[in-house]
Protein backbone atom coordinates (compact mmCIF):
# COMPACT_ATOMS: atom_id res chain seq x y z
CA UNK A 1 0.00 0.00 0.00
CA UNK A 2 1.61 3.51 -1.22
CA UNK A 3 2.02 5.58 2.11
CA UNK A 4 1.31 2.64 4.63
CA UNK A 5 4.51 0.83 6.50
CA UNK A 6 4.21 -2.76 5.58
CA UNK A 7 2.43 -5.40 7.30
CA UNK A 8 4.83 -8.80 7.56
CA UNK A 9 1.38 -10.15 6.53
CA UNK A 10 0.64 -8.10 3.58
CA UNK A 11 1.05 -9.49 -0.01
CA UNK A 12 1.46 -8.12 -3.10
CA UNK A 13 -1.56 -6.38 -5.37
CA UNK A 14 -2.75 -7.99 -8.63
CA UNK A 15 -0.38 -7.03 -11.38
CA UNK A 16 -2.79 -3.70 -12.31
CA UNK A 17 -5.66 -3.03 -10.72
CA UNK A 18 -6.79 0.28 -11.94
CA UNK A 19 -3.23 2.22 -10.93
CA UNK A 20 -3.34 4.23 -13.69
CA UNK A 21 -6.86 5.96 -12.56
CA UNK A 22 -4.74 6.99 -9.15
CA UNK A 23 -2.85 10.40 -8.74
CA UNK A 24 0.80 9.06 -8.33
CA UNK A 25 1.08 8.81 -4.45
CA UNK A 26 -2.22 7.70 -3.94
CA UNK A 27 -3.33 4.76 -1.74
CA UNK A 28 -2.88 1.08 -2.91
CA UNK A 29 -3.80 -1.98 -1.28
CA UNK A 30 -6.05 -3.44 1.39
CA UNK A 31 -7.59 -1.43 4.02
CA UNK A 32 -8.06 -4.40 6.31
CA UNK A 33 -6.65 -7.62 7.45
CA UNK A 34 -7.80 -10.14 10.26
CA UNK A 35 -10.53 -9.64 12.04
CA UNK A 36 -10.41 -6.88 14.63
CA UNK A 37 -11.23 -7.80 18.38
CA UNK A 38 -14.22 -6.81 20.25
CA UNK A 39 -12.03 -3.75 22.25
CA UNK A 40 -10.67 -2.88 18.72
CA UNK A 41 -13.86 -2.74 16.72
CA UNK A 42 -15.30 -0.38 19.86
CA UNK A 43 -12.19 1.93 19.51
CA UNK A 44 -12.49 2.27 16.18
CA UNK A 45 -16.40 3.15 16.78
CA UNK A 46 -15.82 5.64 19.75
CA UNK A 47 -12.39 6.66 19.94
CA UNK A 48 -11.27 7.47 16.40
CA UNK A 49 -14.65 9.93 15.86
CA UNK A 50 -12.87 12.26 18.33
CA UNK A 51 -9.27 11.99 16.81
CA UNK A 52 -9.81 11.55 13.83
CA UNK A 53 -9.02 14.86 10.87
CA UNK A 54 -12.08 15.58 8.66
CA UNK A 55 -11.16 16.53 5.54
CA UNK A 56 -14.15 17.43 4.03
CA UNK A 57 -14.20 20.47 6.31
CA UNK A 58 -11.42 23.48 5.19
CA UNK A 59 -8.43 22.93 6.56
CA UNK A 60 -7.84 25.41 9.79
CA UNK A 61 -5.73 28.82 9.07
CA UNK A 62 -3.25 26.35 11.75
CA UNK A 63 -3.01 23.14 12.85
CA UNK A 64 -1.99 24.07 16.06
CA UNK A 65 -5.69 24.62 16.63
CA UNK A 66 -6.46 20.66 15.99
CA UNK A 67 -4.54 19.77 19.30
CA UNK A 68 -6.23 20.47 23.28
CA UNK A 69 -4.16 22.31 24.41
CA UNK A 70 -3.09 24.39 21.14
CA UNK A 71 0.92 22.60 19.69
CA UNK A 72 2.55 25.16 17.53
CA UNK A 73 5.53 21.92 16.51
CA UNK A 74 3.37 20.04 14.42
CA UNK A 75 4.63 16.86 12.48
CA UNK A 76 2.91 13.89 10.19
CA UNK A 77 3.91 10.27 10.01
CA UNK A 78 2.63 8.52 6.51
CA UNK A 79 2.04 5.22 7.02
CA UNK A 80 2.50 4.53 10.92
CA UNK A 81 1.75 0.89 10.79
CA UNK A 82 1.67 -0.80 13.93
CA UNK A 83 2.33 2.75 15.64
CA UNK A 84 5.49 2.13 17.62
CA UNK A 85 7.56 4.81 16.45
CA UNK A 86 4.41 7.56 16.26
CA UNK A 87 3.49 6.84 19.92
CA UNK A 88 6.97 6.74 20.91
CA UNK A 89 7.46 10.43 19.58
CA UNK A 90 4.12 11.54 21.07
CA UNK A 91 5.61 10.79 24.43
CA UNK A 92 9.00 11.63 24.29
CA UNK A 93 7.54 15.17 22.58
CA UNK A 94 4.38 16.05 24.74
CA UNK A 95 4.23 19.57 23.64
CA UNK A 96 4.45 18.99 19.97
CA UNK A 97 1.02 17.78 17.99
CA UNK A 98 1.03 14.63 15.70
CA UNK A 99 -0.66 13.49 12.73
CA UNK A 100 -0.96 10.05 11.78
CA UNK A 101 -1.71 8.99 8.36
CA UNK A 102 -3.07 4.93 8.37
CA UNK A 103 -5.51 3.53 5.45
CA UNK A 104 -4.82 0.11 7.53
CA UNK A 105 -7.58 -0.48 9.29
CA UNK A 106 -5.54 -2.48 11.66
CA UNK A 107 -2.95 -0.50 11.98
CA UNK A 108 -5.60 2.27 13.09
CA UNK A 109 -6.48 -0.01 15.95
CA UNK A 110 -3.43 -0.72 17.62
CA UNK A 111 -2.72 2.88 17.72
CA UNK A 112 -5.74 3.57 19.06
CA UNK A 113 -5.18 0.88 21.93
CA UNK A 114 -1.38 3.06 22.89
CA UNK A 115 -3.45 5.84 22.58
CA UNK A 116 -5.91 4.97 25.16
CA UNK A 117 -3.55 2.81 27.59
CA UNK A 118 -1.12 5.77 27.44
CA UNK A 119 -3.50 8.43 27.31
CA UNK A 120 -2.30 10.10 24.85
CA UNK A 121 -3.63 13.90 24.17
CA UNK A 122 -1.45 15.15 20.89
CA UNK A 123 -1.67 12.53 18.53
CA UNK A 124 -4.77 13.31 15.60
CA UNK A 125 -5.23 10.82 12.73
CA UNK A 126 -6.85 10.53 9.12
CA UNK A 127 -7.49 7.28 8.50
CA UNK A 128 -7.41 7.61 4.17
CA UNK A 129 -4.87 8.76 1.46
CA UNK A 130 -1.32 10.85 2.48
CA UNK A 131 -1.55 12.43 -0.99
CA UNK A 132 -5.70 13.94 -0.03
CA UNK A 133 -4.42 14.74 3.21
CA UNK A 134 -1.01 17.05 1.89
CA UNK A 135 -3.64 18.65 -0.42
CA UNK A 136 -5.74 19.51 2.74
CA UNK A 137 -2.92 20.95 4.73
CA UNK A 138 -2.33 24.41 5.53
CA UNK A 139 0.77 25.91 3.56
CA UNK A 140 3.93 25.90 5.84
CA UNK A 141 1.93 24.11 8.50
CA UNK A 142 3.98 20.82 9.33
CA UNK A 143 7.58 21.03 10.90
CA UNK A 144 8.39 17.28 10.02
CA UNK A 145 7.13 14.44 7.75
CA UNK A 146 8.22 11.05 8.64
CA UNK A 147 7.53 8.07 6.10
CA UNK A 148 9.10 4.81 7.65
CA UNK A 149 9.50 1.64 6.00
CA UNK A 150 6.91 2.48 3.37
CA UNK A 151 5.59 -0.45 0.81
CA UNK A 152 8.62 -0.19 -2.68
CA UNK A 153 6.23 -1.66 -4.80
CA UNK A 154 9.06 -3.28 -6.12
CA UNK A 155 7.83 -4.46 -9.65
CA UNK A 156 8.58 -2.15 -12.30
CA UNK A 157 4.85 -1.94 -13.31
CA UNK A 158 3.82 -1.06 -9.91
CA UNK A 159 6.23 2.15 -9.84
CA UNK A 160 4.01 4.68 -9.94
CA UNK A 161 2.32 3.31 -6.86
CA UNK A 162 5.37 4.40 -4.49
CA UNK A 163 3.96 7.76 -2.02
CA UNK A 164 7.97 9.34 -3.13
CA UNK A 165 6.65 10.86 -6.59
CA UNK A 166 7.42 14.13 -8.20
CA UNK A 167 3.70 15.75 -7.43
CA UNK A 168 4.19 14.20 -3.82
CA UNK A 169 7.64 16.48 -3.08
CA UNK A 170 6.03 19.14 -4.17
CA UNK A 171 3.32 18.55 -2.29
CA UNK A 172 4.92 17.84 1.07
CA UNK A 173 7.26 20.99 -0.02
CA UNK A 174 4.35 22.96 0.23
CA UNK A 175 2.95 22.05 4.03
CA UNK A 176 6.30 22.00 5.55
CA UNK A 177 7.60 25.08 7.57
CA UNK A 178 11.03 26.74 5.98
CA UNK A 179 14.35 24.26 8.09
CA UNK A 180 11.29 21.67 8.25
CA UNK A 181 12.22 18.13 7.29
CA UNK A 182 11.20 15.34 6.01
CA UNK A 183 12.73 11.75 6.96
CA UNK A 184 12.86 8.84 4.81
CA UNK A 185 13.71 5.13 6.00
CA UNK A 186 13.98 2.17 4.10
CA UNK A 187 15.51 -0.52 4.10
CA UNK A 188 15.47 -1.45 0.20
CA UNK A 189 18.14 -0.06 -1.79
CA UNK A 190 16.09 0.33 -5.00
CA UNK A 191 13.87 2.57 -3.33
CA UNK A 192 16.16 4.94 -1.61
CA UNK A 193 17.97 5.73 -4.84
CA UNK A 194 14.21 6.51 -5.75
CA UNK A 195 14.17 8.46 -3.20
CA UNK A 196 17.37 10.29 -3.81
CA UNK A 197 17.05 10.76 -6.94
CA UNK A 198 13.75 12.45 -6.47
CA UNK A 199 14.58 14.81 -3.79
CA UNK A 200 17.63 15.67 -5.59
CA UNK A 201 15.54 17.43 -8.57
CA UNK A 202 13.50 19.48 -6.41
CA UNK A 203 14.30 22.79 -5.56
CA UNK A 204 12.98 23.04 -2.07
CA UNK A 205 14.77 20.40 -0.47
CA UNK A 206 18.65 19.35 0.55
CA UNK A 207 19.78 16.24 1.91
CA UNK A 208 21.28 17.15 5.15
CA UNK A 209 23.97 13.64 4.84
CA UNK A 210 27.63 15.06 5.17
CA UNK A 211 29.25 11.77 6.08
CA UNK A 212 28.33 7.90 5.66
CA UNK A 213 27.03 7.38 9.54
CA UNK A 214 24.35 10.10 8.53
CA UNK A 215 22.31 7.44 6.50
CA UNK A 216 23.69 4.27 7.86
CA UNK A 217 22.51 4.94 11.58
CA UNK A 218 19.34 5.97 12.44
CA UNK A 219 18.97 9.83 13.99
CA UNK A 220 19.23 10.23 17.78
CA UNK A 221 16.20 8.95 19.95
CA UNK A 222 14.87 6.86 16.42
CA UNK A 223 12.37 4.22 17.92
CA UNK A 224 12.52 1.41 15.68
CA UNK A 225 9.40 -0.45 14.70
CA UNK A 226 8.31 -4.02 14.36
CA UNK A 227 8.89 -4.20 10.51
CA UNK A 228 12.44 -2.37 11.01
CA UNK A 229 13.77 -5.40 13.49
CA UNK A 230 12.57 -8.06 11.26
CA UNK A 231 14.71 -6.27 8.37
CA UNK A 232 17.72 -6.66 10.50
CA UNK A 233 17.26 -9.86 11.61
CA UNK A 234 17.01 -10.73 8.18
CA UNK A 235 20.10 -9.02 7.21
CA UNK A 236 18.75 -6.10 5.65
CA UNK A 237 20.42 -3.04 6.62
CA UNK A 238 18.05 0.45 6.22
CA UNK A 239 19.04 3.75 5.51
CA UNK A 240 17.61 6.51 7.05
CA UNK A 241 17.35 10.05 5.03
CA UNK A 242 17.15 13.30 5.82
CA UNK A 243 15.74 16.18 3.50
CA UNK A 244 15.85 19.73 4.70
CA UNK A 245 13.34 22.22 3.73
CA UNK A 246 14.56 25.14 2.15
CA UNK A 247 13.03 28.48 1.57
Amino acid sequence: MSGAARDPGDRDAPPDDGASAHAPGSFFGRRKGHRLRAHQADLIAHLLPHLSLDIERPAPADLAGLFDPPRQNVRLEIGFGGGEHLVAEALAFPDAGFIGCEPYVNGMAKILAQIETHNIRNIRLFAGDAAELLAWAPARSLRRIDLIHPDPWPKRRHWKRRLVQDATVAAMARVLKPEGEFRFVCDIDDYCTWTLAHLARSPDFVWTAERASDWHLPWAGYTMTRYGRKAEREGRRAAYLRFRRID
